[in-house]
C-alpha cells in the first residue's frame, strides 16, 4: 500500500490535484481520506459554540483516529470513515465505507503538522498557491456550498484563516516531498507524482 499526504493551505487547490492523481489510476486502485472529515465530535456543544471554533487549529482534529483508520487500512482492514457537515459544524450520524486499496491519498491543511500522521505517508505533497488566489476560492466555495455570507468569511480569514495559516500551515511545507505550484502549468508536477506512484507500485 502506497499512502499519499496531500496538503495545502485552503483554497490552494488540493481537490484538483487529488482528482488529476485519481484519475490516472484504476478506481478499484485507489481510496480518499479527507481530513474534514475528521474534525473532532462537538454534538456536547450548542451550534453558536460549535460555530465559534478554530477549525484551522490542530487541536480541531481528530488525529488519533486518522491514525487508526489509515493503520487498519495498512493491515488489510476496512473503515468507516465519518461524514462531517460544514452547515452544522458537526459530525453527522453517516459513515463511508473505506476499504484498503494500493494506493490511499490523504488530503487536508494540516495533515502534515502531526508527526504520527506524517510518519504514515510514503509521499509528501505540499500544494502551493497565491494568497489572494486562496482567498477568493474560500470566498466562492463558503458562500455557494457552506451558506456563509461574505462578512463571515472575511471576518474569519482575517482572524483565524491567515494567522493559522502562517504559523501552522506554510511551515510544514518543509516536510514535503514535492511541492506543487498550483497554477495552469503544473503539469510537469503532476507528471512526476504520477511516475513517482507507477514506480512505487
Amino acid at each position: 500500500m502506497l499512502i499519499i499526504g496531500i496538503a495545502g493551505g485552503t483554497g490552494c487547490g488540493k481537490t484538483t490535484v487529488v482528482n488529476k492523481i485519481i484519475k490516472e489510476l484504476p478506481t478499484d486502485e485507489v481510496c480518499v481520506i479527507s481530513q474534514d472529515s475528521y474534525y473532532n465530535k462537538t454534538e456536547n456543544l450548542s451550534y453558536e459554540e460549535r460555530s465559534k471554533i478554530n477549525f484551522d487549529h490542530p487541536r480541531a482534529i481528530d488525529f488519533d483516529l486518522i491514525v487508526k483508520h489509515l493503520k487498519k487500512l495498512k493491515s488489510g482492514k476496512t473503515i468507516e470513515q465519518p461524514v462531517y457537515s460544514f452547515v452544522t459544524h458537526n459530525r453527522t450520524t453517516d459513515t463511508i465505507k473505506t476499504h484498503p486499496r494500493k494506493v490511499v491519498i490523504v488530503e487536508g491543511i494540516l495533515i502534515l503538522n502531526n508527526k504520527e500522521l506524517r510518519n504514515l505517508f510514503d509521499i509528501k505533497i505540499f500544494v502551493h498557491a497565491d494568497t489572494d488566489e486562496r482567498l477568493i476560492r474560500r470566498i466562492r466555495r463558503d458562500i455557494t456550498e457552506r451558506g456563509r455570507d461574505i462578512d463571515e468569511v472575511l471576518s474569519r480569514y482575517q482572524t483565524t484563516l491567515k494567522p493559522m495559516h502562517q504559523q501552522f500551515i506554510e511551515p510544514t511545507k518543509n516536510y514535503a516531498d514535492i511541492i506543487i505550484p498550483n497554477n495552469k502549468h503544473n503539469t510537469v508536477a503532476i507528471d512526476v507524482v504520477k511516475t513517482v506512484i507507477n514506480d512505487r507500485l
